[in-house]
């Protein structure tokens, strides 16, 4: 089996007296959609929180592409290759959508950008976002102001930032979450065509974009990894379809 690109090694955090992530352990495999699913206030965001570097674990370490990094802030996990997208979408509303996306390319190549020019003026910055807004669906709205998107095209947008900082694992927290299911569908298909690319880690309440895209399945439940394995393997787990998966698939 191919070395992981990620390893978590038994995670824990608490807060107080609660403990919100128990003891979790997984991998994930080079090229693979690894998702990880479970009802709210399971410890999902948390564990995502901790492996882009915006939490500190009580005890567990975090490996990624061959380091230790579960002491390092998020900037240098970022600068290894770990890219997140939000639940919460946080893009620049008042700059257009290829500005935003440019935005990311001089973050990564320490390109000169003029923070209140156009970002078509600079040909280095502009071309790489462009490439990024086509890849999610967006570069017919490559001028339009990002504010005036509607949210299905942020969360594209907030996708096509992340892709910009040419990840070598894209973290993915809940990036169908608020939309409808038509805009749901183009999201799963931008995923779709890259997969392959690069790892990724998605954490999503959509079951039928869990079931569409993942290669491999981690269902958390009170903060502890209750079953792993392919989609197949977790929709006919019982300890899953009872803990879980019961109401989801209704």
């Amino acid at each position: 089996m191919a070395e992981a690109v990620l390893r978590i090694e038994n995670l824990a955090k608490n807060f107080g007296g609660l403990r919100v992530t128990d003891d979790v352990t997984l991998d994930v495999l080079p090229g693979e959609l690894h998702a990880v699913i479970g009802p709210n206030g399971a410890g999902k965001t948390t564990l995502i929180n901790q492996i882009s570097g915006l939490l500190a674990p009580d005890a567990g370490r975090i490996v990624f592409a061959g380091t230790d990094v579960t002491a390092l802030p998020p900037h240098a996990r970022a600068q290894l290759g770990l890219a997140r997208s939000f639940q919460i979408t946080s893009i620049l509303p008042r700059f257009s959508v290829v500005e935003n996306v440019a935005l990311a390319v001089q973050a990564r190549s320490g390109t000169s950008f003029r923070f209140f020019g156009r970002a078509a003026a600079e040909e280095a910055l502009n071309a790489p976002a462009l490439a990024a807004l086509a890849q999610v669906g967006l570069a017919d709205r490559a001028d339009a102001p990002a504010g005036e998107l509607s949210h299905g095209e942020k969360r594209a947008l907030e996708l096509a930032v992340a892709l910009a900082m040419e990840p070598k694992l894209l973290l993915l927290d809940e990036p169908m979450a608020g939309t409808g299911r038509d805009e749901g569908e183009r999201l799963v298909a931008a995923l779709r065509g890259l997969k392959g690319r690069f790892p990724m880690v998605l954490v999503e309440h959509d079951m039928r974009a869990v079931f569409a895209l993942a290669d491999r399945i981690s269902v958390l439940i009170y903060g502890r990894i209750l079953a792993t394995g392919t989609p197949e393997q977790v929709r006919a787990d019982p300890q899953v379809i009872t803990a879980y998966l019961g109401d989801e698939m209704e």
